[in-house]
């Protein structure tokens, strides 16, 4: 199962707004030993949120969704998960019960929406204001405000996935090879990827900066750190006989 994200919203797409949902949720997930495997970013366009949403119900992973469930006309992501799981709105009692006990007659009769889910979700405590976001399958929503949503993702990551925590986390080890090209090592690399399979090899190239003035490949190798350090052991010293000159990152 890996984790994703979706993150919506037209002032993070136009630049009004710099998204930290992402980072943040980098560090949460990295403090359970877990990581990031996607992100989308999507506008306020009820189409797409729905084809986004309606990918994310149909598919196996972890997606926290963050924005678009007030009660503004520009919230539709109640609406559109609900299209997409070809399910009704309803009040949620315990949702309804909440709002009430907040806002009392001025939860009608706009108020009220911010708890109109679609039928057989589960609801998000929300520290802040008591508002909550909910949850249906794998797919957990969560309000666009930062100081809201990221205590809401922790709740959600702690009751229902303790099971995703992992106390041997992976690692990454890097290596830089100065006036190296990759044309001229892909069979090398090739051959560390079919060695290591359980490892993630990546590449990349420098024209030259301030610390290495050459062209060089900062090469890295990521996953338990076992065999990590077996593998850069192993490729050091490849590079090493091909004669380049290797500095630590």
């Amino acid at each position: 199962m890996q984790t994703g994200a979706i993150i919506i919203g037209d002032e993070l797409l136009s630049g009004k707004r710099q998204d930290k949902h992402m980072a943040t949720l980098i560090r949460l997930l990295a403090a359970r030993g877990m990581k990031l495997g996607w992100v989308e970013y999507v506008g306020d366009d009820p189409a797409r949120i729905t084809a986004s949403l309606a990918r994310a119900f149909a598919g196996d992973d972890l997606v926290f969704s963050f924005g678009g469930i007030g009660a503004t006309p520009d919230d539709h992501t109640r609406a559109c998960a609900a299209e997409a799981l070809g399910l009704p709105l309803e009040v949620h009692p315990e949702a309804r019960a909440l709002i009430e006990g907040r806002f009392g007659a001025e939860a009608y009769p706009h108020r009220i929406n911010m708890g109109n889910f679609p039928i057989g979700s589960r609801l998000i405590p929300n520290p802040v204001n008591q508002m909550a976001g909910f949850s249906h399958g794998h797919v957990h929503f969560v309000p666009g405000f930062p100081s809201m949503a990221w205590p809401m993702v922790e709740w959600v990551l702690d009751t229902f996935y303790p099971h995703l925590r992992n106390d041997q986390p992976d690692v990454e080890a890097n290596i830089i090879a100065v006036n190296a090209r990759e044309g001229d090592l892909i069979t090398l690399m090739q051959t560390f990827a079919e060695r290591y399979p359980a490892l993630r090899l990546s590449s990349l190239p420098n024209f030259g900066n301030d610390a290495i003035p050459q062209m060089h490949i900062e090469f890295g190798f990521s996953g338990q750190p076992a065999l990590v350090q077996m593998a850069m052991s192993e490729f050091r010293k490849a590079l090493q006989e091909m004669g380049y000159e290797l500095r630590e990152k």
